[in-house]
């Protein structure tokens, strides 16, 4: 039996493209192991799922003064010599890594042993970790034109995000009966990732009024952030995170408004939906979110709204003109050519593992 080992951690948008993966490498006969931090994110989704896992010491590499510059190199070196042990262990074909830093003793160890590794990268511009990795690195997927450029020619390849086949089985009358709402009147779905965003959220509510009287609103809000004053507004609901319900709620979704992480904006694109992204700031984050949604806006997939530029009146104006234009965002979407992301990297694999 063919065996792989996934790798990846630190946020859930390091663990769901594996997850994605995994139905097909079952279905192509893998043997599949994960290695990730000792308590990271990724354990509890990886064992959720039924893959066995094996946790490795993982410290952060920074490029900004932290205390803690002085201890993490000794757990990276600490996970280097765990990840060679297990990697010499199980001896799988291939490796495939998500990134994150977790993913960088795994890397280093499967060079050591001459095991082919794909990587792939979902911001514009690759992070630190993935910068360390792509010496080592047989072929790296990324998600945007733009980021081949930042490759080395002969290992880049433009594949788009893996996504989950069950996201794409929603049913709109479902979501229609989980929220309460009706089918006779558009509906705008909101996320703004699982902590939320307070801006957003806060945008969102001063203009609901002028948007209930137009479209109904699903409103993910993030933990500790629902308005208990807007409980019974006819045509307003409003969650703090929603699970398995959620691929019935974007099949109910006439229009999305999201941040632009690389992998829900992917998801976006598979679904077709005509969106709004307002990425995170660059005063909040390394501006990966910015670069991802000025690349979907130049292709046309997105309507964008910078944090900075948001405001009550120019959230609502890109709410008109993004729906009055829907038709042309879901032909831009559907004219893609990164649908196939899960085939295409199994395919790699397969190529990879035989060699």
């Amino acid at each position: 039996m063919k065996k792989i080992i996934l790798t990846g951690g630190g946020t859930a948008g390091h663990v769901t493209p594996n997850l994605a993966l995994i139905p097909s490498l079952k279905e192509h006969g893998y043997e599949i192991r994960y290695i990730g931090s000792y308590q990271g994110i990724e354990r509890k989704l990886i064992e959720g799922a039924g893959i066995p896992y094996d946790g490795i010491s993982s410290g952060k590499l920074r490029r900004y003064f932290d205390i803690k510059n002085f201890s993490d190199p000794f757990r990276v070196m600490k996970g280097y010599g765990e990840a060679l042990k297990l990697i010499k262990l199980h001896r799988p074909d291939v490796v495939f890594s998500k990134g994150g830093f977790v993913a960088v003793p795994v890397v280093l160890a499967a060079k050591h042993y001459k095991i082919p590794v794909i990587i792939h990268e979902s911001d514009m511009t690759p992070g630190l970790a993935n910068k360390i990795c792509i010496p080592s690195a047989a072929k790296i997927c990324c998600n945007f034109p733009e980021t081949l450029g930042y490759l080395p020619k002969e290992k880049a390849c433009l594949t788009g995000s893996p996504i989950r086949k069950e996201l794409l089985r929603g049913d709109r009358l479902t979501g229609l009966k989980y929220t309460g709402l009706s089918a006779n009147r558009p509906i705008i779905l909101i996320i703004g990732g699982s902590l939320g965003s307070v801006t957003v959220n806060r945008s969102v509510r001063h203009i609901l009024p002028k948007l209930l009287e137009t479209f109904q609103v699903i409103h993910i809000c993030g933990k500790g952030n629902l308005d208990e004053s807007l409980k019974t507004t006819k045509g307003y609901v409003q969650y703090e995170y929603v699970d398995a319900p959620l691929k019935h709620l974007f099949a109910a979704a006439d229009l999305m408004i999201s941040r632009a992480g690389a992998n829900s904006i992917c998801e976006i694109l598979a679904l077709h939906k005509p969106n709004i992204l307002i990425p995170l700031s660059a005063a909040a984050s390394r501006g990966d979110q910015i670069l991802n949604a000025r690349s979907f806006e130049k292709q046309g997939f997105s309507c964008v709204l910078e944090e900075e530029n948001l405001s009550d009146d120019s959230l609502f104006q890109a709410i008109t003109q993004t729906y009055n234009d829907r038709q042309t965002y879901i032909s831009r979407m559907e004219q893609s050519e990164l649908h196939n992301a899960v085939d295409t990297i199994v395919d790699m694999i397969e190529s990879l593992a035989s060699n």
